[in-house]
């Protein structure tokens, strides 16, 4: 390998960064985001390893914590769109996850500077190819001049040619403890969906020697095929129902064509208010000239290939939304008990008069308020104390008096229903009220 040498002394450059830049990063971001950054960073590079390493003293504070990659590198000729970002906006400045590719998924220039809620310095070494050979260097940022950094790429690298950036934060802010206990989990949840959707690629996050154990999030995984006899068309499936949520990532569909992303979407229960964490990844042929951005009329053809209004994509969402159903109904039956358990103890069941009125009114309150909570999570989501007293005491009373339809009307104008949630709702009230007579 031939190293070239950039004919160029150490300077120092002015980032175009306002204090009321760094004000916002200071609102948005704390410890555990802003290390994950530095390793959306790697991954970004086409890393396929990321290695943390750390070593704390005898009172457990940290003396030293580095994060390495073996990507592509920075480039030079690049560096001032590495580090100098431009925030314009209270947006800009928001850790937000791309919406239908796991691709670049680093905030880039403002991810690199948020060192500051964890460490005072940070200096970045790293290794690129050019045309020409490898150049390799160094740059330097700390607490104390945010909106400026310094950099060499005049010195030669002491390595066989491999690419990779290590950036090594000193004067730390965190301790063993902290990291250990509260980092370490929050990158579990972070990137468990990510190792997972890219395994096939061994990719790896490695804490001092040791690979992250991402399976420590994992409550279930199921394989299986969904085959679709008219066309002879196969997707392989994989089902992953996480015990924590995922952060921003939320749960999705991930399709892929050989092992390769080609698109990823939420899926059809997402965010239904019951913490119901999964991911299902779809991997397919059928999907390789697939127009996923494509919203047409019904009966119309993709020219290029299928599209969302093939029979193949229709069966296909169709069946795995049954699937989820089914996995999700053992799911909400075990947090509806938790519900009662957690009504219980907060005492916000209505008091009877006497203990018999209790054994006649109370079984039949109970057994509604879960069948309601299987059926729509949402409906009891984000209440206070009062507000949940007032709703179930409400709904007692209303029982009491037949009053079934104004239980309905009630729920229905607490949140807003799809029509498909609407007739289920009215069903179970219904039926609630058939088991009684």
């Amino acid at each position: 390998m031939i190293y070239l040498l950039i004919n160029l002394v150490s300077m120092s450059v002015n980032v175009n960064i306002t204090s009321k830049g760094i004000q916002k990063v200071l609102k948005n971001y704390n410890e555990k985001q802003a290390i994950a950054e530095y390793i959306w960073n790697g991954f970004d590079a086409n890393a396929n390893t990321i290695r943390i390493d750390y070593v704390a003293n005898t009172l457990g504070l940290l003396e030293q914590l580095t994060i390495a990659d073996n990507g592509y590198g920075i480039n030079f000729d690049r560096l001032q769109q590495k580090f100098d970002p431009f925030f314009e906006s209270e947006k800009s400045t928001q850790i937000v996850a791309p919406k239908h590719t796991s691709k670049m998924h680093g905030r880039n220039g403002v991810g690199r500077l948020t060192f500051f809620t964890f460490a005072h310095n940070a200096v970045w070494q790293t290794t690129y190819q050019a045309e020409k050979g490898f150049y390799s260097g160094e740059i330097h940022i700390n607490t104390g001049a945010l909106n400026s950094y310094s950099h060499d790429f005049s010195s030669v690298p002491g390595n066989t040619g491999e690419t990779g950036t290590t950036v090594s934060f000193t004067n730390l802010k965190i301790s063993q403890q902290d990291l250990e206990e509260t980092v370490l989990p929050f990158l579990i949840n972070e990137f468990c969906w990510f190792i997972e959707l890219n395994k096939h690629k061994n990719y790896s996050i490695i804490v001092n020697g040791e690979a992250l154990d991402f399976s420590s999030n994992i409550k279930t995984v199921e394989e299986f095929n969904l085959f679709y006899p008219d066309t002879a068309v196969n997707f392989k499936i994989k089902y992953v129902h996480w015990k924590e949520n995922l952060h921003k990532e939320l749960s999705k569909y991930y399709f892929s064509a050989s092992g390769e992303e080609i698109y990823k979407d939420y899926t059809t229960l997402n965010k239904k208010s019951d913490d119901y964490f999964h991911s299902v990844y779809i991997d397919s042929d059928f999907f390789r000239d697939f127009d996923f951005k494509s919203f047409e009329n019904e009966g119309q053809v993709a020219i290029f290939g299928a599209a969302k209004s093939s029979a193949e994509y229709r069966f296909l969402i169709k069946a795995l939304t049954e699937y989820l159903k089914s996995k999700r109904k053992p799911f909400l039956k075990e947090y509806a008990n938790r519900l009662i358990e957690t009504y219980e103890e907060d005492e916000i069941f209505p008091v009877y008069a006497s203990e018999r009125e209790q054994e006649l009114r109370k079984p039949e309150l109970v057994s509604l308020i879960k069948a309601l909570y299987e059926v729509e999570p949402k409906l009891f989501s984000s209440l206070n104390t009062d507000q949940k007293k007032t709703i179930v005491r409400l709904t007692d009373l209303l029982m009491r008096s037949n009053l079934r339809d104004e239980i309905f009307e009630m729920f229905n104008g607490i949140i807003e229903l799809e029509a498909e949630e609407q007739d289920e709702l009215l069903k179970l009230i219904k039926g609630q009220e058939a088991k009684k007579n």
